[in-house]
């Protein structure tokens, strides 16, 4: 695919990058080299290949969900500015 110069004047508008007039025509050719690299990679075969997240194959550490340092209310709201009822309070900013 080729982009000429007045598409690469366009993305370069679109992407707010100012580039000057006699540089346009270097960014079209580059743009056109970046979407026929694109093409050449929708050419591979890639059926049953799964996705990968990584280049080296690893699984996820994993833990148990469960609460190691709770019922520390009164810790916390000792350093709220306004405490009410055991809950933070803070100013009405919706009328």
């Amino acid at each position: 695919m080729s982009i000429d110069i007045e598409t690469a004047r366009r993305v370069a508008k679109l992407a707010r990058i100012k580039v000057e007039k006699d540089r346009l025509p270097g960014l079209a050719q580059e743009f056109s080299a970046i979407l026929g690299f694109i093409e050449q990679l929708n050419e591979v075969d890639v059926d049953g290949i799964e996705p990968m997240t990584s280049v080296e194959p690893m699984r996820l550490f994993r833990r148990d969900d469960v609460v190691t340092d709770g019922d520390q209310q009164a810790a916390v709201l000792k350093n709220a500015p306004d405490a009410r009822e055991g809950f933070f309070a803070v100013p009405k900013v919706v009328e």
